[in-house]
């Protein structure tokens, strides 16, 4: 199944590097471009992709309330957000509003093909340095997060697995476990802890202490 994605940057030559290399691979098709955030969310509504990679800064309107505003108009679409620093307080923003993940600008091309392969087979797209950040300087701690404890043994290894930043198909090789297998758990993991997404799980995960070395 071919993968639908919308690129929205305000940088133009960057958009089109972006766009040649997401369209040089056979499974992925750049079905429109936007320069704004608003004009991203119109293109959702009207070409209904799969993926937007949305950069945070553009003068016409920024991602992030692009992001806020499709995850309430448009929740199957996942957004990536496209950043030049891993740190940077607009990808924090982002991931809260409710980005799937993000990207470098200096992401190499396989990874970037790779990147929006994982993000739209459900995984999520977060550097390490960038949970670390959310968990240490954003989010209060917390105590034991309500439904841990009904976590499986198995569940426990998926979820420290997802905190380290693996993708569904690299737990399953990590564990042993056929892929549908680990979307299972995974799913079951969102149920018991209560939360939307990986991102929070993974957020959980380490403030609970449980995500490991």
């Amino acid at each position: 199944m071919t993968i639908r994605v919308v690129v929205a940057d305000d940088n133009e030559l960057l958009r089109a590097g972006l766009v040649t290399v997401l369209d040089s691979d056979d499974d992925l098709e750049v079905v429109g471009q936007a320069a704004d955030g608003p004009h991203a969310v119109r293109l959702v509504h009207e070409l209904e992709p799969d993926i937007v990679l949305m950069d945070v800064e553009m003068p016409g309107g920024d991602g992030i309330t692009a992001i806020a505003r499709l995850r309430t108009e448009a929740p199957t679409v996942r957004c990536l957000v496209l950043t030049m620093f891993d740190l940077d307080d607009y990808v924090l923003e982002a991931l809260r509003a409710g980005a799937a993940g993000f990207l470098l600008k200096t992401t190499e091309p396989h990874a970037l093909i790779a990147a929006v392969r994982s993000c739209a087979a459900g995984d999520t797209t977060l550097g390490p340095s960038v949970v670390a950040r959310l968990v240490d300087s954003y989010l209060q701690p917390l105590v034991t997060p309500p439904g841990l404890e009904e976590l499986t043994e198995r569940e426990l290894d998926v979820l420290r697995s997802m905190a380290h930043g693996r993708s569904n198909a690299e737990i399953a090789r990590e564990l042993f476990l056929a892929e549908t297998t680990v979307k299972t758990h995974v799913a079951r993991i969102l149920q018991k802890l209560g939360v939307r997404d990986r991102v929070q799980a993974v957020v959980l995960a380490h403030r609970a202490g449980v995500a490991g070395t």
